[in-house]
């Protein structure tokens, strides 16, 4: 579904990304661990067309698509989901929600009935509004907010940063059910979570691909994991 050849990616003058390259198949959820700095948002941010790549390619659904702005990604049916959480604060959880569903113009699974079955914590807050949740409620609520766009590949950039323990176990419960519906590729520090709900995953460091493999190829890598991840 989605293939990163050899991206070089730069911020004005700093190389950042050195040769990125990784592949996610349709129905996988795949990680991208590494330690902050490492590349890790960059990585996504030139995958969805906010900071083009100079040199590489990338594929999407058979096409390239590199240097497309990140409106033309969500037509083709990617949404991303930014470290930084920004919801409609004076609007409730639901009305969050229907905005996000009126706005896609996008029919398929996922209605704001079935996105409230699926996260039981915004169902028991649909009627709070979005500046009086908590950073944790509010990174459930964009997760939410972006499926409702029907995407068929979801990007989540670092979605435990910050979040308290309940939070992530019910990010964690959230993750294994979608992934049913739809293909995931998450950039996360946290490695422990990242591989409880990943297939594959990709390790990087200082903008380049150091390590690769099945989730149970990485946890029983303790050089990887020392190194790299810090577990």
């Amino acid at each position: 579904m989605l293939e990163v050849k050899d991206i070089h990616t730069y911020y004005g003058d700093s190389h950042v990304l050195q040769g990125v390259s990784l592949e996610v198949n349709r129905g996988e959820v795949v990680c991208l661990l590494g330690r902050n700095g490492a590349g890790k948002s960059t990585t996504m941010k030139s995958i969805m067309g906010l900071v083009p790549p100079r040199r590489g390619h990338i594929f999407f659904m058979g096409e390239e698509t590199t240097g497309l702005p990140p409106y033309r990604m969500v037509k083709r049916g990617m949404a991303y989901v930014p470290e930084d959480r920004r919801v409609f604060p004076h609007l409730t959880v639901e009305e969050n929600l229907e905005v996000a569903h009126i706005a896609a113009r996008r029919e398929g699974r996922w209605t704001v009935k079935g996105i409230l079955e699926v996260f039981p914590m915004l169902e028991r807050l649909r009627h709070r509004k979005g500046g009086h949740l908590s950073g944790g409620e509010q990174q459930l609520l964009v997760i939410a907010r972006a499926l409702l766009a029907n995407p068929t590949m979801l990007l989540l950039d670092e979605p435990c940063e910050g979040l308290a323990p309940i939070i992530v176990e019910e990010l964690e419960k959230v993750i294994l059910e979608i992934r049913r519906e739809v293909t995931i590729l998450l950039a996360e520090q946290n490695a422990p979570f990242a591989l409880r709900v990943s297939h594959r995953g990709y390790v990087i460091e200082k903008g380049r691909i150091k390590f690769q493999g099945t989730r149970e190829e990485l946890l029983a890598n303790e050089e990887v994991q020392s190194r790299y991840l810090a577990l």
